[in-house]
């Protein structure tokens, strides 16, 4: 409701409007509540909950998804594509080698997966932290000193993160200061709740929306219409989580020569997840480029940049943060549709 749906939530946190670019103008789309307890989502056994971790995400939403095909089978033929941000780098590629494993059993709905796409995607502990601090210098949110000494005891190749690299990073959040590391450049939310106001536009995120969508979902009737279990909506919570490996460039690499489309997009604004993280994973695969760096085009406008390699292609979304359709909806649509139909973003 702040990214890529149909809708978003007014100022009043009771009314919507629509967004002119979701991604179901170009494909039929899923929002899957996963792990078990997010959201709406929840089981009837309590426990349950300090039981999540990688593998177990894996199998329900692989669960769900044979399920569902079962309820609905006139989807069973279709084309189908996963997608995901941020911790989704995890979910994502594990739910899809899920699928090419169990669709080797004849015996059951065989998934017609022919793409996984990933947007500013924590895959792998080691390039992706190396990633962040560069980040934050390159973009003038560290000092020199702090981040030569990040460079000097933290040991990125190893995993080897020692008291004095750790006291250094620590600076490194520091100095960045009061911002939304998200969006290094967006303004902050200065509101204590949602309050009424204009009309909203899909083509600037409000600060505020987090509030706005919170104030929508826990509306008695709200819940009612999307036949939730009555609860207090919550944006995050916290859970046990049993396993979650380091790296998942290993999975990645099995996907890359099972012949599916595998993208990582990546809106260049963001502190979290950044481009360069992205980059730095990418490149331990030391692959051939087959289609070199160059811009890609939205309405008359460099929309990002484009590289696309022997079995993965790297998208950059320009000025975008984490969440890509919440800060750039229109140039997000048309990655996401070049995705789809197996293309590069358009050249001009």
């Amino acid at each position: 409701m702040e990214e890529l749906g149909p809708f978003r939530v007014n100022s009043d946190g009771q009314t919507l409007f629509r967004n002119d670019y979701a991604w179901n103008e170009v494909a039929n789309v899923l929002f899957l509540e996963s792990p078990a307890g997010v959201g709406f989502s929840y089981s009837n056994t309590t426990s349950d909950y300090e039981k999540n971790g990688d593998k177990r995400t894996a199998e329900d939403s692989y669960a769900f998804v044979i399920n569902w095909l079962e309820r609905f089978p006139q989807y069973k033929t279709r084309d189908f594509f996963i997608t995901g941000e941020s911790y989704a780098g995890h979910y994502v590629p594990q739910l899809a080698h899920t699928i090419l494993s169990r669709n080797n059993n004849t015996n059951q709905t065989i998934i017609n997966l022919k793409g996984i796409a990933m947007g500013n995607a924590w895959i792998d502990d080691n390039t992706n932290t190396k990633g962040m601090y560069d980040f934050y210098w390159t973009h003038a949110l560290n000092s020199d000193e702090t981040h030569a000494r990040i460079d000097k005891y933290c040991d990125y190749f190893t995993g080897n993160y020692s008291d004095t690299c750790n006291q250094y990073q620590n600076q490194g959040d520091y100095e960045y200061g009061n911002i939304d590391i998200y969006n290094i450049y967006a303004p902050l939310c200065h509101s204590s709740g949602s309050k009424p106001g204009p009309p909203g536009s899909v083509k600037y995120i409000d600060p505020c929306s987090d509030d706005y969508v919170s104030s929508y979902l826990n509306l008695h009737e709200v819940q009612k219409a999307l036949h939730a279990m009555q609860t207090r909506w919550l944006a995050c919570r916290s859970f046990g989580w049993t396993d979650r490996p380091t790296t998942i460039l290993p999975t990645i690499k099995q996907l890359m020569a099972s012949g599916i489309s595998v993208w990582v997009y990546s809106g260049d604004t963001d502190g979290r997840v950044p481009v360069t993280s992205s980059r730095y994973s990418i490149n331990t695969f030391k692959l051939p480029v087959v289609a070199p760096w160059r811009p890609w085009y939205t309405n008359n406008e460099v929309g990002g940049y484009v590289v696309g390699y022997k079995g993965v292609v790297l998208a950059t979304v320009r000025g975008a943060g984490h969440t890509v359709p919440s800060y750039q909806p229109e140039r997000a649509l048309t990655m996401i549709s070049s995705f789809l139909q197996g293309n590069l973003p358009p050249s001009s």
